[in-house]
């Protein structure tokens, strides 16, 4: 999503788009002040009135009562009468304490925007102009890194929540190299995900101290190594012995030749299975985004630049490496990944509905199987055999009360995929499951999906004595009474599916997922 200030079409909307540019430091002055003051984590336990907030931070209540108006405009505060709230993404993300706090993250901007005065100067000399100071205090110093270091943090735990799901069908095991580390922040995201693996965080000494707090916090230290060292100095760890390395956030802080030695020695250090992972900012993905990124190396950096993602492509096959195309996050930023061997690449969860399969199968079915719409069979003859040969007929969501086959066949037409979702008894755990996919769906933006199940509801233990539903949000029809031929359906996407002879023969549940 662009913010305000980008929302026009600069080929129409003319002078509009113009102020709207030059009036955009109005929403980050208003932010930052907001974030600083800790007004959000004030908020965080309830409402308060203007007076109230005016108190506790030491403002004029009339200099108040419009700030916090300002805040409302913007979406970050509600009212409610005199009372003012934290929105969703202010309770979620700017309360001080919370673990996905990013208000460090957004006051680290303010100090970068500080530089941003001289951009007009490092435009005639070509690059920044404004240094640290020779004779700056060390512990000025360090306190800036300590900033830098929680910013980067508070990036890292959202973005890895991103990627992780690209390996959702991988069980990564073994030795991971987080590049200029930080503390720790991605990799304690794969370390969370995957327990079988190890990390060596590598980076500079004085960025690594942070890092042992960090893992400590998450429990995660005794499958930790620190390996203090300079990036574009030979790295001091062993080739060919990571299966998984990140690059996350640093090929936009160096130059050309700096970034091909890293991607040079990233490769050396690459097992033959392993996978190496590029995330960073690229011009193809969020371009009004990349390109004041790119200014911003500029401004800040020594000789830091945006690449497009056609050069990384090209660096990493130049080192004998099979590449993905860019992956675009749901955020301002991109993931490269590379590995030896091509039919590594070929596991790796790159779409959403590739990664949404496998999600689902982790919730504890033993197969899920992608299938067109136009495989799934409504005979004329399902719903006769419910009406003659079914117990349950005429029980709640079960013929005449549900669907009916003419009905299935237009909804059909509404889908273009679904998946089939193959399971066991007992029926309402499986039904429960079904229901959980049904939301990971939704979650992972499949907004229409619908789930039909094997067999009755009986979700419940009993159906109310008066027939009426008392859980019409959770129940779902099944296929069968919807007029779906689960043994054509089944088998026209390759699975078996037989009668059963006994009682005691082994059972398949399947279920029906339709996703848009």
């Amino acid at each position: 999503m662009k913010p305000p200030f980008l929302k026009h079409d600069p080929q129409t909307a003319g002078p509009q788009y113009l102020e709207n540019l030059a009036t955009g430091y109005w929403f980050s002055e208003v932010l930052f002040t907001a974030v600083e003051a800790g007004v959000f984590t004030l908020l965080a336990t309830g409402g308060k009135t203007a007076g109230e907030i005016a108190g506790v931070l030491n403002y004029d209540r009339h200099g108040a009562g419009r700030f916090l108006h300002a805040l409302c405009a913007l979406g970050l505060l509600a009212s409610d009468g005199e009372l003012f709230f934290n929105t969703g993404v202010s309770q979620e993300y700017l309360v001080n304490g919370r673990e996905n706090y990013q208000g460090d993250s957004i006051l680290w901007r303010r100090y970068l925007g500080s530089h941003w005065q001289s951009l007009g100067e490092c435009l005639e000399a070509g690059g920044r102009v404004k240094f640290p100071s020779a004779g700056e205090p060390s512990g000025r110093i360090e306190e800036r890194t300590r900033n830098y270091i929680r910013a980067m943090d508070g990036i890292a735990r959202v973005k890895v929540r991103e990627i992780t799901p690209l390996f959702r069908s991988i069980s990564l095991a073994g030795e991971m190299l987080d590049v200029g580390a930080g503390s720790g922040a991605f990799a304690a995201g794969f370390l969370e995900h995957y327990p079988l693996l190890r990390a060596t965080l590598f980076d500079l000494p004085r960025v690594l101290d942070s890092a042992g707090e960090l893992m400590q916090k998450r429990w995660l230290a005794e499958r930790v190594t620190c390996c203090p060292g300079n990036i574009l100095e030979p790295w001091p760890v062993s080739n060919k012995r990571f299966d998984l390395i990140i690059l996350s956030n640093i090929i936009h802080a160096y130059s050309e030749r700096e970034v091909t030695g890293i991607l040079v020695r990233a490769a050396e250090c690459l097992k033959p299975g392993g996978f190496l992972i590029i995330h960073d900012f690229f011009f193809e993905h969020y371009p009004e985004k990349a390109a004041l990124s790119d200014l911003n190396m500029l401004v800040n950096t020594y000789n830091g630049k945006v690449f497009s993602a056609s050069w990384a492509r090209e660096k990493l096959k130049s080192q004998n490496l099979c590449v993905t195309g860019m992956i675009p996050l749901q955020t301002d930023s991109a993931v490269i990944i590379a590995a030896a061997e091509e039919k590594n690449l070929g596991k790796l969860c790159l779409t959403p509905e590739a990664r949404l399969v496998a999600g689902i199968k982790g919730l504890g079915f033993h197969r899920v199987s992608p299938i067109p719409v136009e495989s799934v069979h409504v005979p004329g003859w399902v719903n006769l055999r419910c009406r003659f040969g079914c117990e349950y007929y005429g029980k709640p969501h079960c013929p005449p009360e549900t669907i009916t086959p003419e009905k299935t066949r237009e909804l059909l037409q509404d889908y273009n995929r679904a998946l089939l979702l193959e399971g066991e008894p007992p029926g309402r755990n499986f039904q429960r499951l079904v229901l959980q996919a049904e939301k990971e769906a939704f979650k992972a933006g499949f907004y229409k999906a619908l789930a039909f199940w094997a067999g009755h509801c009986v979700l419940c233990e009993n159906c109310a004595p008066d027939g009426i539903c008392r859980n019409r949000r959770d129940a779902r029809p099944s296929m069968e009474g919807a007029g779906i031929d689960v043994f054509e359906t089944v088998r026209r996407a390759g699975l078996s599916l037989r009668t059963l002879d006994k009682n005691s023969d082994y059972v398949k549940y399947f279920a029906l997922l339709l996703l848009e």
